[in-house]
């Protein structure tokens, strides 16, 4: 049995390289025969591991299965949930951590940038949630997880996880492997190209947020950073800055950068013909997800029966690990 997992975790706002980049094809991948073989979840707990506003990660979580959801993930046809609602997720870190040694984790790209970035206190969770994530994934039997370069690190963790307790406690965990998303543009920050797009840039970022208003859309793709030259080309390597503009246009279109660079004469053109497909991009999208704001009843529903599919899914898996691991399993009688 195949199945991909992806979580989002609501620690900034979503943008248009989500969409093209992670949204679009989980959509594209579920199944009305299997909805259980497509995973989406909103990662909360990670959220949690920086200083953080515990209103707006509540806010953010919402927003995010929303736009979830008007993006065209369907809940008949995948499982959509929120992690901190399934119990199994932090039941099972906590048995995952005891097969995790700790240089592993202290390792970890992510952590010595961030941990090196913080002025306060390092919370000791920014250590160990790849442990989290490991435990996020093995959960469900998780075949695949699409990842970018920058993910590929806590993917193979889980996999060296999952390979030790097997080897050490017998067979109790699939084995994931981490795949490349389908083909798509690499979206960049349109202010400074050489930077990716980011749901946690500060204000004033060159990033295409999925709610920005259309005027504000436009006024960030006029301000977008270009190059002196007089043609326009796609030259990623040497021109970044009208590369990424282009990637923007193929990413809203379906065609090709190099290919569409040959039908524009200036930059002016090109900046009015990306803001006319993003716009033409994210309306339906804004608009569905008014539709839905405007019913949190429903949303709230969803994620109420995805995080009891998903628990269902899950229990069995903490079971057996807890069996594996010299845990009595289950509740001992009573009287």
């Amino acid at each position: 049995m195949s199945r991909n997992l992806t979580g989002f975790t609501p620690s900034g706002r979503l943008h248009i390289g989500n969409l093209v980049g992670a949204m679009r094809p989980i959509a594209a991948a579920q199944r009305a025969d299997d909805p259980d073989a497509t995973v989406a979840f909103i990662s909360d707990l990670h959220a949690l591991t920086l200083d953080h506003d515990p209103a707006l990660v509540r806010e953010r979580t919402l927003e995010f299965a929303t736009l979830l959801i008007a993006a065209g993930i369907d809940p008949e046809r995948s499982l959509l949930f929120v992690q901190s609602h399934v119990a199994e997720h932090t039941e099972l870190h906590y048995l995952l951590e005891c097969a995790t040694g700790f240089g592993e984790v202290r390792r970890m790209i992510q952590f010595k940038e961030k941990s090196g970035r913080q002025e306060q206190q390092v919370r000791l969770s920014l250590l160990t949630y790849p442990v989290l994530m490991a435990a996020d994934i093995l959960l469900y039997g998780t075949t695949e997880v699409p990842v970018g370069a920058d993910q590929r690190q806590h993917v193979e963790l889980a996999r060296a996880v999952a390979e030790r307790f097997n080897a050490r406690y017998g067979p109790t965990f699939a084995v994931p492997r981490a795949v490349l998303p389908p083909v798509a543009p690499r979206l960049r920050d349109v202010f400074r190209p050489e930077e990716k797009m980011s749901k946690s840039a500060p204000p004033g970022s060159g990033v295409l947020h999925l709610l920005d208003e259309p005027a504000a859309l436009r006024r960030t793709i006029a301000r977008a950073v270009t190059d002196s030259a007089a043609d326009v080309a796609y030259e990623p390597e040497t021109r970044p800055g009208v590369a990424n503009l282009l990637a923007l246009l193929a990413a809203c279109t379906g065609g090709d950068p190099a290919e569409l660079a040959g039908g524009f004469t200036g930059y002016g053109e090109l900046k009015r013909a990306v803001a006319d497909a993003v716009v033409a991009v994210l309306e339906p999208l804004q608009q569905r997800y008014a539709e839905l704001a405007a019913d949190p009843g429903y949303v709230h529903g969803v994620l109420r029966d995805g995080a009891a599919r998903a628990s269902a899914i899950a229990a069995p898996t903490v079971r057996a690990a807890k069996q594996a691991i010299g845990l009595m399993a289950d509740q001992p009688p009573q009287g």
